[in-house]
């Protein structure tokens, strides 16, 4: 295969390019040597070396975080799920959205199967819950912090010994966030369990205990959520 005949192969790899039209964009690019052909030549060395995936938000640029990661005046409280690159450069063309991104990186497909694990699914789990911080229990501890690549903390995290010594495993069970009471200056829901402030939103799991219960927390738990269904069964 010639120099020529490999250069038409890749141009009609790219989208809208057919074997006759790559041949004619070759053509030309050949006659525009110094004009076009070594230009591109060498953007598109540079853009191969320099711009990589954003670690936050999926975005490609040549520095991480992206531009739109790095830019103070977005709203991080809004996040646009895209399947691919492409919508975020269309959505960033119509100067209408003003949040930040989220580039899944394709779509589900049994068929295909791209499941969640082939998606950045847990990523966008990990900024929709608006974690500042992660910190492992290690003996030697893997902590990422906002605005850090999270990909890169989830590799180090698959990579890291499960060998007796090397981290602490345990169990913790949160009570008193969500307290029962009739008075909403002191607790969140009423004694049957619905939210003061949202009629129709119900607590029924270990939140609502103000301390600790003394017996195996998982039978009180089940024990509260059953009152809690019959209450809401009964409105």
């Amino acid at each position: 295969m010639t120099e020529i005949d490999r250069l038409i192969q890749y141009l009609a790899k790219l989208p809208g390019l057919g074997p006759r039209s790559a041949r004619r964009a070759a053509l030309y690019l050949l006659k525009q040597r110094e004009a076009l052909l070594q230009p591109l030549a060498a953007a598109l060395a540079e853009a191969a070396a320099r711009v990589h995936p954003c670690g936050i938000c999926g975005n490609l640029d040549a520095a991480d975080p992206c531009a739109v990661c790095r830019d103070p005046k977005r709203d991080e409280g809004i996040i646009c799920v895209v399947e691919d690159v492409a919508d975020l450069w269309a959505i960033e063309r119509t100067g209408s959205f003003a949040g930040r991104y989220h580039v899944l990186g394709g779509t589900l497909s049994a068929l295909d199967g791209v499941g969640p694990e082939e998606l950045r699914i847990d990523t966008l789990l990990k900024r929709a819950a608006g974690a500042k911080e992660i910190v492992t229990l290690y003996q030697q501890p893997l902590i990422w912090r906002e605005g850090e690549n999270f990909d890169a903390f989830l590799a180090e995290i698959e990579r890291a010994s499960l060998a007796p010594n090397d981290v602490a495993v345990f169990t913790a069970h949160q009570m008193g966030s969500c307290r029962l009471g009739s008075d909403p200056t002191v607790s969140v829901a009423d004694s049957r369990g619905e939210l003061h402030d949202v009629p129709g939103v119900w607590i029924g799991d270990g939140s609502a205990f103000p301390t600790a219960p003394g017996v195996n927390p998982m039978i009180s738990i089940m024990s509260l959520a059953h009152r809690t269904a019959e209450n809401i069964k009964a409105s």
